[in-house]
């Protein structure tokens, strides 16, 4: 297990960024799958730090952590910021044109759709949010993302 604390501002995007590609470059995950994972960690991190700590007048850090075995690459991200459970976002309207759809959301929902297993829990005052990818070939090819 790998972890490390980010603070809770924008600027620490990039940080995260090579903390999950250097992860995924140590489980052996094919680059497309990668930058999926990468791609699902830094938007569900941008709304953290905007929506739960930046909007809620909060500061703090987000904790993440990294667990790989034979099967399966897990990012957790915990923070201490204002309560979001994404998974229970509503769905966007992708087949609506861009211009009619309404602002947000849609980065939620790729975020859970660019990962195999997306997992959200409200542990005591704390959100955690949990990314699983599998690491056989046979599981990513399913997916599509292969």
């Amino acid at each position: 297990m790998k972890s490390c604390d980010f603070p809770a501002t924008l600027d620490s995007l990039g940080a995260i960024a090579e903390f999950v590609m250097g992860i995924a470059g140590s489980a052996g995950l094919e680059k497309r799958a990668s930058h999926h994972l990468r791609l699902a960690v830094d938007e569900i991190a941008t709304n953290i730090i905007v929506h739960g700590y930046d909007e809620a007048g909060l500061q703090g850090t987000l904790e993440l952590r990294a667990d790989i075995d034979d099967r399966t690459l897990t990012i957790t991200i915990e923070d201490d910021g204002a309560a979001f459970d994404p998974t229970q976002a509503p769905v966007p309207d992708i087949d609506l044109p861009p211009e009619q759809r309404p602002i947000g959301g849609l980065g939620v929902y790729l975020a859970m759709r660019s990962v195999d297993e997306f997992l959200y829990k409200r542990v005591g005052d704390r959100n955690r949010t949990i990314f699983k990818v599998h690491l056989s070939s046979a599981s990513l090819e399913e997916s599509g993302r292969a």
